[in-house]
C-alpha cells in the first residue's frame, strides 16, 4: 500500500534522514520506533505531504506522490493523528470529528461514521457538546483518533498517540488500535512506547540518527538483545 523509497529529508540546510526505506501492506499494523531526535515524526511528515524529500520517493497504492499536495493526500485514503493531537480547542467534539469529514464520500457518510467513532469512543458522545479544549488528554486523544477516522482512511498514521498520557489510557488507546486495525484499517504509528507498539505492530523499524538501523517482525524485535538494551531498559 505504501512504499518509501530511500528518502532524504532536510529541515533548511539540516538533514535529518538519510536514506530511508520502508513499506506497508495492506492490513498491517507497522511501527517506526527510536529515540527522541531519531527522525520518526519527520517520516510521517514526508509521507503525509507536510515536508518533500530532497531524494527520493513515496508511492501510495502505486502512485508516486511527488506531485501530490498534503490535503490531497486525504482524497487518496491517508490521515494523519498528529503529535499534540492539534485539535480545535474551541469548537465541539462533534465540530472537531465533522472537520476530518468534509471531502468527498466521507461527506456523504458523515452520521454514519460519526456514530461509528461514538461506538468506538462512548465518552465522545456523553461530551459531544463539549468544547475539545476543556477536554482530558486522553479523551482529547480520543477526538484526535475519531477525526482521522471520520474521513475514512485506507491509511490511518499516529504520532505518538501515547504522548502525556496515564498509564490506563495509554492501554486503552492501544486498545483502540486494535480495533481500528481488526475493522481492516492499515496502521503506521510513530511511538515512544517501544514494549506497547511492538506488542501490536506486525512489523517494525527502528530509526536511529535518520537512519533505518534494524527492521523486523514486532515480537522479534521486542526479544531482540539491542532493543531491549536501547528502549527497553533491560
Amino acid at each position: 500500500m505504501l512504499e518509501v523509497r530511500n528518502i532524504d529529508v532536510f529541515y533548511g540546510d539540516v538533514q535529518v534522514i538519510w536514506d530511508v526505506s520502508f513499506q506497508v501492506k495492506q492490513g498491517e499494523v507497522v511501527a517506526l520506533i527510536g529515540a527522541n531526535g531519531a527522525g520518526k515524526s519527520t517520516t510521517l511528515k514526508t509521507v503525509s505531504g507536510l515536508l518533500k524529500p530532497r531524494k527520493g520517493a513515496v508511492s501510495f497504492n502505486g502512485e508516486d506522490l511527488g506531485a501530490v499536495p498534503a490535503y490531497h493526500r486525504i482524497d487518496r485514503g491517508m490521515a494523519l493523528c498528529p503529535e499534540a493531537r492539534r485539535l480545535f480547542v474551541e469548537m465541539t467534539v462533534e465540530e472537531n470529528l465533522d472537520m476530518g469529514s468534509l471531502r468527498g464520500e466521507a461527506r456523504k457518510k458523515r452520521e454514519q461514521t460519526r456514530d461509528m467513532v461514538f461506538a468506538l469512543f462512548p465518552r465522545l458522545k456523553e461530551r459531544r457538546r463539549q468544547q475539545a479544549g476543556t477536554l482530558s488528554g486522553g479523551e482529547q486523544q480520543m477526538v484526535a483518533i475519531g477525526r482521522g477516522l471520520m474521513s475514512l482512511p485506507k491509511l490511518l498514521m499516529f504520532d505518538e498517540p501515547s504522548l502525556g498520557l496515564a498509564p490506563i489510557l495509554v492501554r486503552e488507546i492501544f486498545d483502540v488500535i486494535r480495533k481500528i486495525r481488526q475493522e481492516g484499517a492499515t496502521v503506521l504509528i510513530v511511538e515512544q512506547n517501544v514494549k506497547q507498539t511492538l506488542a501490536i505492530a506486525d512489523r517494525a523499524y527502528v530509526l536511529e540518527h535518520g537512519r533505518v538501523a534494524m527492521e523486523g517482525t514486532g515480537a522479534g524485535l521486542l526479544n531482540d538483545p539491542h532493543v531491549k538494551a536501547a528502549y527497553l531498559g533491560m
